[in-house]
């Protein structure tokens, strides 16, 4: 694959075009990170030695939710028809995947750097201008030590509100068939992707707790009492995901590719219209100025 340009071409944002901004590379021993602050913030690359972890963008000024490794807040996953159930209201946000929302509203959207160096960004986005009726902001923090890569994620809450975060990371599949381990025995059942609320046993192609190779296994599913850490095997590289208090990954394996996806809550966890339900899948209820903080590393050897 040819190497990734560290600049950004022009792109429209709501019918405005703007010049884009310098992508910025942050560098320990012989790693190389990425970080893409007019698409979200995201991790545009992680290169580790002479191996490219993260998929890449398809094109120039790419906004789409299918490479990278992004943060999803204020929901992950699919929200049923954009639908938001709060206190007996129910709120219709934007559909951006078919019928459904989904990964939130700050993937695609341009971030505020708040702070960088040679080793770590700090960026920022309010969420009222995206259309969150809550207000409200999202920070996230990228470090970057050698054999270490530290992400840490906030959303602080201006009124009231419902909030669940998670990451989407894209992680190429490269020559060999990689291996994953999760220690996890449930799965969602799902419904036309969407959770019913019934846990079921893994089992057969679901069963990821061995650290089984990928192969053709075809998987779109959330794990629910999934313990840390997560365990990514190449024949040349082990990459270990720690997310210590967090309990739903889902994992998402197409060809050429695959997800593996910490989150706070299950899919559309904020498409519950009780609070019980909603705190049962995960979903926080934040009062004003309350923050909903937590921390994914990845770890390599």
């Amino acid at each position: 694959m040819a190497e990734y340009p560290i600049h950004l071409y022009e792109m429209s944002t709501n019918s405005t075009t703007r010049r884009p901004r310098p992508l910025i590379e942050l560098r320990a021993g012989d790693t190389t990170a990425v970080v893409d602050p007019d698409h979200g913030g995201r991790l545009a690359s992680l290169r580790i030695g002479a191996r490219d972890v993260i998929v890449r963008a398809p094109e120039p000024g790419a906004g789409s939710i299918s490479w990278g490794a992004f943060l999803m807040a204020p929901w992950p996953g699919r929200l049923a028809n954009g639908r938001l159930r709060w206190r007996g209201r129910t709120i219709q946000l934007p559909r951006t995947h078919g019928r459904h929302a989904i990964h939130g509203l700050i993937h695609d959207v341009p971030w505020t750097v708040d702070r960088q160096t040679t080793s770590e960004a700090q960026l920022s986005v309010e969420l009222g201008p995206l259309g969150w009726p809550f207000g409200g902001r999202v920070w996230q923090r990228l470090r970057l030590e050698p054999g270490l890569l530290t992400l840490e994620a906030t959303v602080e809450a201006d009124r009231p509100a419902p909030a669940a975060l998670g990451w989407h990371p894209w992680f190429r599949r490269g020559d060999a068939d990689p291996g994953l381990r999760l220690d996890a025995d449930a799965v969602l059942e799902t419904r036309a992707m969407i959770p019913t609320g019934r846990v079921v046993p893994v089992r057969g192609r679901t069963d990821l707790r061995s650290g089984p190779a990928l192969g053709r296994r075809r998987l779109d599913h959330a794990y629910v009492g999934a313990r840390s850490p997560a365990v990514i095997t190449w024949p040349d590289l082990e990459l270990t995901l720690e997310f210590p208090s967090l309990e739903t990954v889902v994992v998402y394996t197409p060809h050429g590719s695959f997800c593996v996806e910490p989150q706070t809550a299950w899919p559309n966890a904020l498409g519950f219209a009780r609070a019980t339900e909603r705190n049962m899948a995960g979903a926080r209820d934040l009062a004003a100025g309350e923050r909903l903080e937590e921390t994914l590393r990845m770890r390599w050897t």
